[in-house]
Formats: structure tokens, sequence, C-alpha cells
């Protein structure tokens, strides 16, 4: 008779914030309770606070892995140095995966639009989420002969703009209006910058 393995506190931490993460994404952070996840998971609520004491322990875990991941997944900015197009055709397609094959927004424009009701720490990682993402753009477009003011001001549009796409797409229910504004960026974005 096979045995089956008790799951690990590591993993039943992970459904825990795959489940809040889906939630935030599809329906706000202030539209899930600690016991929507734990019914999700198959818990009971006073596991999910062995995990996560408050609801706010969950939102900030969310959101901090998911920039992460987010960050990780776009690997290092350096290596488009002098590329803008190639970077922002990067940054493009992680959007778009998000919104085309998980059906699902971007879990900080979520919250970056409640931001003014969430608790401290959630609404400190949703910062945080923007200004790596700031950050990693401003990197990967800026060129030789650019200044950090102008790549910022890139960067900035880039994502602004993707955001608003995710959200007018989700709210008409056209994946054509993110494209549309994906192929607005790259006309916008220069080959490479001048000496």
């Amino acid at each position: 008779m096979p045995v089956t393995a008790e799951p690990t506190a590591s993993t039943k931490r992970e459904e825990i914030l795959e489940a809040a993460e889906a939630m935030i994404r599809t329906r706000g952070y202030n539209a899930f309770s600690t016991r929507d996840v734990a019914d999700a998971v198959g818990i009971k609520a006073a596991s999910v606070h062995y995990y996560f004491p408050t609801k706010a322990d969950i939102g900030s875990a969310v959101t901090e892995r998911y920039t992460a991941r987010f960050i990780d997944e776009l690997g290092d900015s350096g290596r488009f140095e002098g590329k803008p197009k190639e970077a922002v055709a990067r940054y493009v397609d992680a959007f778009r995966r998000a919104l085309v094959h998980d059906r699902k927004l971007c879990l900080c424009a979520v919250l970056g639009a409640e931001v003014g009701g969430l608790p401290e720490n959630v609404s400190g990682h949703t910062r945080i989420f923007f200004e790596r993402n700031l950050n990693w753009l401003t990197a990967a477009i800026r060129g030789k002969g650019m200044s950090k003011e102008k790549a910022l001001g890139m960067a900035t549009l880039v994502l602004a703009s993707l955001e608003g796409a995710m959200i007018l797409s989700k709210s008409l229910n056209d994946d054509e209006v993110f494209e549309r504004v994906a192929e607005g960026l790259s006309r916008a974005i220069p080959v490479a910058e001048l000496d």
C-alpha cells in the first residue's frame, strides 16, 4: 500500500499564499477573508492564523513573494544594455502572461487601486513592487548617452501604460486593448539611444 506523505508546513504555507494571491488578483484585497482562504485550501481558519496571524500578514507575504517572483522572472536588467526595445518587449511579455495566460490582473495593479484602504505593511510592499519595477525598467532601458531621468520617464510610461492596459482589457473583456497599448509602446521606445 503506498504511503502518502503529510503536507509539510512550507507546502501548506505556499497553498495559503497561492489561494490568497488568486483571490486578490480576481476580487481585490478587501473582498476576501481568512476564512475564504482556509476554505480554498481545505483547512480551518485557525490553521491559516498559525502561519499568518492577520489578514494583513497574508497580504504582505503575498505581495512580497509576487514582487520577488516577478523581478526574478524578468532576469538581469543589465543584459539589455543599449537594447531598450528588447527590454520593453520582455517586460510586456511578463504582463501579457498575467493577463492572457493567467486571466488575472497584476496583483499590484489591484492593490495599487486599493492602496488608500490597505494596511500599512501591504501598501508598503505594493509600493516596493512599483519601485523595483521602475528600477529594473530604468536600468534595462538606459543606454549610452541616455540620462537616468529620460530612462526613468520611459520606464514610468511603460509601467503605467501596461498596468492601465491590463485594467482596461479586463474591464472590456478584450485582450486586443492590451495588444494595442503594447504595440504603441513598441513604437514609442527608440531602437537604441545614440551616443
